[in-house]
This record gives C-alpha cells, structure tokens and sequence, in this order.
C-alpha cells in the first residue's frame, strides 16, 4: 500500500511537469517554423497573439484570435495556413517583373476579406465588410473595397489609378521601366509614366524605428508605400532613388527626431558634393524624437503620438510649401601650445549651447548608453531631463560661466553679465517647445527666422532660470544677433552641445559661420498659442 501510494504520488507530481516541458518544446519547435517562414517570406509577416479587430484567414475564411499578418498588403492567416498563403499570394511588390518591355499602368492587387471598418464599395456605394465572415475585397495600391456580388470579371483586370495618394506613389512599373532602360543605357527618362505628369511629387518616406517612443515601427506598416528603414539602410543610399525621379519634384518625408532630420540633410549636403543637386529633394518631418524644436519651427508639431491618420500625414505633406532652413558650421579648435589635433566640425541645424542645457544633455546621454531599454518613452526621457536640472539647480556647475568665456559676435566682443548658460539659436524653438528669443513678449524683439542668416544669441542665469523659461515666467539674457558667432573658453571644462549631442570641452575656441541652406517644407496647419501670439 505504502508502494502504491508513492508510485501514485510520483506520477501526480510527474505528469504535469512531463505535460508542461512537452508543450514547452512543442511550443518552441513551432516558434522556430514560423520564424523560418518569416525569414524565407517575401511577406512582411509579423506574429500577434490577438487581432486588434475581428479577423478572418485569408486561406480557410475561419476565424482568428491570433496569426500572422503582413505589414505590407495586409494579409492575415491562422498559424496553420502560413505556409499555404505564402504559396498562393504574392506580396505587394515595389518593382514590377519586368517581362523585358515597358508598362505604364497595372492591375489592381486583390485582396479578399478583413477590409478595413466603415469602408464603402467603389461600385454600390454601400458599406463593406459587414458580415461575420471573409469577404469583400480590397486593392492594396488605391485602397479601394469592392463587394463579392460586384467584383465582376471585368473589374478583376480593370486598372488601378492609386487612388486619393497617386501624385505621391512610385508605381512598380515605374521602376521596372527605368531598371530596364538602364541596362539599354538610355536615359530619356522624360517619356515614361508618370515621370512626365505634371503634378506628380513621389514621395520617399525615411523611418528611424528608434527614434523617442518607437513610433517608427508601426509608422513602416501603415504607411505600406516607399519606406526605408534607417536601421538597416544608410540614408545616402536610399536618396539615390531621387536620381531616377524627375528633378525638383520629390519630397521626402523623414520620420524621427531632430538627430534624425540633421542625418538626411549631412546626405543630401554629400549629394551637393556629388553634383546631384537638380535632384535634391524637399524634407517634411514626423516628429518621433523627445525635442522635435526644428519639427516645431517648421509647423509640424512638437511630437506625434498616433492622434493623426496616416492619410491625414500624406494630405499634409502633399499641401506643405517649400522654404529654406539655414545650415550652419560649428568648428571647435582646441587651445594649448602643443595641440596638434584636427579641430572638431559639427554641423547645426538648431542650437548650439554651453552651460546647463548642455549639461542637463550630457547626464541623459550617458545615462541612455548604460540602459538604452528604458529610454523608449518620451515622458521618461523628459522625466530624466527634469531630474538632472533639478540636481543642477541645487549644485549649479556652471556658474561664473561669464568668468570662463569670452563672447564675439561678427568680431565685436560683448561684455557679459552674470550667467550660468549661452545658447545660439538658429530656429524659433528651443527646449522642447519653448519660444526662447521672443520670450514672454513683453518687449519689442524681431521674430527670430530660420533663413535670415542671422543668429539669435541668449544667456541664462542657470537651471531655475531655463525652467522659469519654460513656463513663460522669465525672459532670457538677450545678448544680440550675429552672422558669426566666436566663443573662446579660456579655463576649466564645460559642457557643450550641438543640436542634443552632448560632450564635454576643454579650453578652446568655438566659431559658427554660415554653410549651406536645406530645403524643407512647413505645414501651415493649426497653430499653437505661442506661434499666434508671435504671429
């Protein structure tokens, strides 16, 4: 009896384990056949554990809970169908095969069934995707839904025109056509469609995936038209697709941080240098960074957080008007008797700053490289910014900063007051949304401009004071404006910044001088309270 009630014991603490260790490796063994699919796929599949909407398999039309869906045409399958729809659909394809002749139109791309909600059938008028069941159709180019009862033969072969979007689409045919004319060594480019439209602007869309809150990675699946990621490819090389598209018509929209915006314009810079500059596109941004000042400056918005459809962005970026954004030259050259070093040469596209901004930057940066993972929120990350200068506050590590340094501006030395800060400004914005140069408006100062070739030159007397700033109860230390702006740090090492790229500087002299001009786009959309009241 003793026996059996061990052996009994042993198989009721045994058996779950074996059950549990069972579907474990079941588990895993089947992880590894769905990355293996995903790996080999032409499909941009991406696994979910729960649709966010009722969902149908494309393959066997039952119902779903959780499968695979493609980010690019919008296919969704059970896990046990991956393979079969792998074989039976072809993705949406950038390039057309080319079957050695030139096209200038294509079919529509079917796909039938989870069409998206509220959607109205291009032949009837009536709504689609109303029934419990896969159904309807839709075009993974226009967009358009069409019912099952009024997809005729007809239709099936009928042409698509790219819908609301297709004066900013790269068709597939397109880029078959000049891939083909290339190997012929022709480049009457003029003659193949759209290139000769009129009012046709492709768009090409730049996307850091990790940039601020990671909105980039959701961003590359909704968008589904011409997207690089700035992850796996350098953007010098995907703005050499400009140099197949119609010169002065292409408008890039860069989804990202300021960091991210100043990367793309250095590329287009080496196009100058390269002798592309009849292709040099216009640059719209999302902002998806922690700042977002030159996003801001440029009507775009302090930080996009999925409020605004896509279709919404793309109409924006098709009505936005073309201006220019000075680019400036920050050469930092080191002082010493023996220094034989290569000064240091940034480019600015914000502000340049030495004090406790540049400080607050220096603290985030390197706290981010030692934990990157929690810095994937912009409310951390300006949680983290609002810790370090409320430490300065209390430590003030840069006072008698007017001690240190010696000022110049177009080669006239300016006698300083107390401060603890200088910020060079080269936009409206600074700080994450703040109106630094116009301050509270209650003095007469002239709009600081983006393309005047001027810099606006401001002082602060510390953390407390850029915070006070911040909240429209302070005005900063107005020092004056300048073509040439000269610092020499005569003693100590301070920090520095340009455009949030921190470090931190030894004795030295700093001399921004005017470089190039970057052609970008404004969004003239709603304004905010601080762009009215300086309006």
């Amino acid at each position: 009896a003793d026996r059996s009630l061990v052996f009994w014991t042993l198989c009721s603490v045994a058996l779950p384990v074996l059950i549990t260790l069972w579907c474990s490796f079941q588990r895993s063994r089947r992880q590894v056949l769905i990355r293996e699919i995903f790996r080999k796929s032409k499909h941009d599949w991406h696994y979910t554990d729960l649709f966010g909407q009722p969902s149908y398999c494309c393959v066997c039309a039952q119902h779903i809970l959780r499968g695979a869906f493609c980010n690019c045409c919008g296919l969704r399958v059970s896990e046990g169908c991956l393979k079969k729809a792998d074989q039976l659909f072809l993705c949406k394809e950038i390039m057309m095969r080319s079957n050695g002749g030139t096209h200038s139109s294509m079919a529509h791309h079917w796909i039938r069934g989870n069409v998206p909600l509220c959607s109205c059938c291009m032949i009837c008028k009536q709504q689609c995707g109303t029934q419990p069941k896969l159904c309807d159709y839709r075009c993974v180019w226009c967009q358009y839904t069409v019912h099952d009862e009024c997809m005729m033969d007809c239709l099936k072969t009928d042409e698509c025109t790219f819908g609301e979007f297709r004066d900013l689409i790269i068709p597939p045919y397109y880029l078959s056509t000049i891939n083909q004319m290339r190997k012929d060594k022709r480049t009457n480019y003029e003659k193949v469609v759209p290139y000769c439209r009129k009012h046709w602007m492709p768009v090409i869309i730049l996307a850091n995936t990790r940039s601020g809150n990671n909105m980039g990675e959701t961003l590359l699946g909704e968008l589904k038209t011409l997207v690089f990621d700035l992850s796996k490819i350098a953007p010098a090389k995907a703005l050499q697709l400009c140099t197949l598209l119609p010169c002065n018509a292409v408008r890039v929209l860069v989804c990202g941080g300021d960091g991210t915006v100043g990367w793309v314009l250095d590329a287009i810079d080496e196009m100058k240098i390269k002798g592309q500059e009849r292709y040099i596109p216009q640059v719209a941004i999302l902002p998806l960074g922690t700042g977002n000042d030159l996003s801001n400056t440029l009507g775009w918005g302090a930080g996009y957080a999925g409020e605004v459809p896509v279709e919404q962005i793309l109409r924006n970026v098709m009505e936005a008007d073309g201006i220019k954004l000075d680019r400036w030259k920050v050469q930092v050259t080191n002082r010493g008797y023996y220094n034989l070093r290569k000064p240091k040469v940034f480019t600015m596209n914000n502000y340049f700053s030495v004090g406790p901004d540049a400080l607050m930057a220096l603290n985030f940066h390197a706290h981010r490289e030692k934990t990157p993972s929690l810095f994937s929120s912009r409310i951390i990350n300006k949680a983290v910014y609002f810790f370090y200068g409320t430490k300065d506050c209390l430590v003030q590590e840069c006072k008698d900063l007017n001690k240190k340094i010696e000022l110049e501006l177009d080669g006239e030395r300016i006698d300083l007051p107390n401060l603890e800060g200088i910020i060079v400004l080269n936009i409206g914005y600074w700080g994450g949304g703040c109106r630094l140069w116009e301050g509270m408006g209650d003095e007469p100062y002239p709009l600081a401009r983006h393309d005047d070739g001027l810099l606006e030159v401001v002082g602060v007397h510390g953390s407390f004071h850029c915070a006070q700033i911040q909240v429209k109860l302070a005005n900063p230390v107005r020092l004056g404006q300048a073509h040439t702006v000269r610092l020499i740090l005569k003693s100590s090492k301070m920090p520095m910044q340009v455009d949030g790229e921190p470090w931190a500087q030894g004795p030295c002299t700093v001399t921004i001088t005017h470089k190039t001009h970057a052609l970008m786009l404004y969004h003239s959309g709603e304004q905010t309270d601080d762009d009215a009241s300086s309006a």
